[in-house]
Formats: structure tokens, C-alpha cells, sequence
């Protein structure tokens, strides 16, 4: 990797990092750069301004790490059901990265810049769907398959599932506790269970 691409980078994480704290909008660029111990001209030689670069932490950072720990699970064949509860206890309960005091980093920036910046809101729109779309492909699979009930709507599962995790994360950040988490893994798998 280049220097110059290393240093992108480190700019990216950095930032992702303070951001997932401290939220988007209370993170200075002056924090940034403080924090990544780059010069401000290295700062905008990269990112014209604090919005370019955070849609780069969305593209660049945050699409890559959501494929891998949300699209790729559906991959395999077995009972969607068993997948997506297995999937929400690993990013409740396992997932190191993503903080409970903290909540959801796409949630999050969502809720402070969907409703102000349209490149933010088709970023963050795209991840949604393709979560969204996944999980309804695996669901249809499932009925098939005879894993899911043929009279369930695929798309009413996978709104209720998406909507749930992001309600839970922000609950959990309420109560900055995981044992909200525990009590909606429990409801989603008596949903479950009502479904197969």
C-alpha cells in the first residue's frame, strides 16, 4: 500500500472511531487530525471536507465490514430462520467491535444525517436494502426448502428483523446494557418458532 493510501486509511479509521463515540456531528476535523497526527493540508489533500469523508468512512469502511458481517452469513443454504437469529446473537452479544453504549455506527448516522444530506442517505440506503434483500432471498429459500411457513411474507420478516436490531441497538445505548439484547434474542425466537 502507499503512503499516501496508507494515510487515507488511517484518516478513515480514525475518524470511524471518533465518530462511533462522539457522534458525527460533535466530531471536529480538528479532532480528526489531532488524533491522526496528520497536517490539515494531508487532511484535505484526501478529503475536500467533513462530509466527503464521511461518506468515504461509509463506502470505504463501513459497506465492506457490513457485507461481511451481515450479507455473508445468508450465503449458505441452511434454514434462514436459524441464520438470522445466529447473525443477530453474534452482533448482540459477540460482535467485539460494535459497543452497546455506542449503539449501531449505520443507525447512528442515520439518525444525525439522513435527514440533512441526501449522499449520506443513499449511502446509508444502499446497506439497508442489500441487508434487506438478502435476507428476504434467504427467506424465500427457506420456504421452499420447507424451513419457513409458505404463507409468510419474506418481506414482512426481513422489515420486522431489520427494524427490531435497529430499535434494540438504540435501547441498548439507552440502558448501556446488553440485557435488553437477551430479552429481544428471546422474542425473535418465539417469532421464529410461530413462523416455521
Amino acid at each position: 500500500m502507499k503512503k499516501s493510501e496508507a494515510t487515507r486509511l488511517n484518516i478513515l479509521q480514525k475518524a470511524f472511531e471518533l465518530i462511533y463515540v462522539k457522534g458525527y456531528q460533535t466530531t471536529s476535523i480538528d479532532e480528526i487530525i489531532a488524533t491522526t497526527q496528520v497536517t490539515k493540508g494531508a487532511f484535505y489533500y484526501h478529503f475536500k471536507t467533513k462530509d466527503e469523508m464521511g461518506l468515504a468512512i461509509i463506502n470505504e469502511l463501513m459497506k465492506p465490514k457490513f457485507k461481511n458481517a451481515f450479507i455473508e452469513p445468508f450465503k449458505n443454504n441452511s434454514n434462514p430462520l436459524d441464520t438470522i437469529y445466529d447473525l443477530m446473537y453474534n452482533l448482540l452479544m459477540e460482535n467485539e467491535d460494535l459497543k452497546v453504549e455506542y449503539g449501531c455506527p449505520a443507525s447512528n448516522f442515520t439518525q444525525e444525517m439522513a435527514p440533512w444530506n441526501t449522499a449520506f442517505t443513499k449511502a446509508l440506503n444502499e446497506l439497508s436494502l442489500q441487508w434487506e434483500t438478502s435476507m428476504i432471498e434467504a427467506i424465500e429459500t427457506g420456504k421452499k426448502n420447507g424451513y419457513v411457513k409458505r404463507n409468510i411474507s419474506a418481506k414482512e420478516v426481513a422489515v420486522f428483523v431489520l427494524s427490531g436490531y435497529w430499535g434494540i441497538r438504540n435501547l441498548g445505548k439507552l440502558e448501556n446494557s446488553k440485557s435488553v439484547y437477551l430479552v429481544y434474542l428471546k422474542g425473535l425466537k418465539s417469532y421464529f418458532s410461530s413462523i416455521q
